[in-house]
């Protein structure tokens, strides 16, 4: 198969190889590319794989040898799957590829609340430390996570993940989930009631219409001024002004965000003058080990279609 890879740079900087896919076909890479010039780039591939790039109907038009569309992701809202099923071409996902890696950044961000470490470093770098006359400082709030509320809302295989690694901690977990379930070591509420009970609220659910401004003024309104909200999952989950509202004026104590409504960050966002923010760059889903498992699933992927089987095969959803 020969094959167009788009978005090269979202997914490696050198540090995972995309090498696999050559054992496969003859491969042309390219970085970001302008919807206009994305016909022109798959050429006569047959085989396209991208992440964020669109791939619409008159795309397909423009490159009739197309027949498989692989993704750098789990979502697929990118492709036109309708357009893709009605002209026979294959679009496969790669699901559950981060989930150590979110669960991960979720954790980073509650202990560096839990913690204080950022500002322990910073201000032990800037000479602090060495001008005490005492062996040690306490200027900024040190908790255990022991005995702490986690509510998880979304309880799908990030969602457990996390509350794995919070009943190591000794935390109580809480958790919303979208179809009924029991777990053993969470206790499973409603939503009132786990903005209203959590000190580490943090959010693992697919942006919907029923998830999308999920975080807002009211909701904001019933978490406790100690709280801290933590989102790894989409952007537009969280309602960013509100969310600022409620960190400047000490409503919720603080918020690790990792993704946004519009990405890469507009200059000027109101997060950047938010107080007690901890903001990454869309990183949550980006350790080496989850990248070279991406790379390998997708080949999976290419082999089974190409031997006629249906691995992770989206199309028809």
């Amino acid at each position: 198969m020969n094959i167009t890879v788009l978005d090269k740079c979202t997914v490696t900087n050198g540090d995972v190889s995309l090498k696999p896919f050559e054992a496969l076909g003859e491969v042309k890479y390219f970085d970001t590319v302008p919807p206009a010039d994305i016909p022109a780039a798959i050429g006569d591939s047959e085989g396209v794989i991208c992440n964020k790039a669109r791939i619409t109907a008159e795309i397909m038009d423009a490159c009739p040898n197309l027949k498989f569309i692989g993704l750098f992701a789990t979502g697929f809202n990118n492709i036109d799957t309708v357009a893709a099923r009605e002209r026979g071409i294959a679009v496969c996902n790669v699901p559950g590829y981060s989930t150590d890696s979110v669960a991960q950044l979720t954790f980073a961000f509650i202990l560096r609340f839990a913690t204080s470490i950022d500002k322990y470093s910073e201000t032990t770098a800037r000479g602090d430390w060495a001008r005490k006359e005492t062996f040690s400082y306490l200027s900024f709030p040190i908790t255990e996570l022991s005995g702490k509320t986690l509510g998880i809302f979304g309880y799908g295989t990030i969602g457990r993940a996390v509350a794995k690694i919070g009943r190591a901690f000794g935390m109580k977990i809480i958790a919303v989930s979208h179809r009924p379930m029991t777990e053993e070591g969470t206790t499973f509420v409603t939503r009132d009631e786990l903005l209203r009970e959590s000190d580490y609220l943090t959010f693992h659910c697919p942006l919907t219409d029923e998830t999308r401004g999920l975080v807002n003024r009211e909701t904001l309104a019933l978490m406790k001024p100690s709280a801290v909200l933590i989102n790894t999952s989409r952007g537009g989950v969280v309602e960013e002004e509100p969310l600022c509202e409620a960190l400047n004026t000490g409503k919720i104590r603080g918020a690790g965000i990792d993704v946004l409504d519009t990405e890469p960050m507009r200059e000027g966002h109101p997060y950047l003058n938010a107080k007690n923010i901890c903001i990454t760059p869309h990183v949550a889903w980006g350790s080496i080990e989850a990248r070279t498992r991406l790379i390998d699933v997708i080949v999976d992927n290419i082999r089974s279609f190409e031997s006629g089987g249906m691995l992770n095969r989206v199309e028809n959803r």
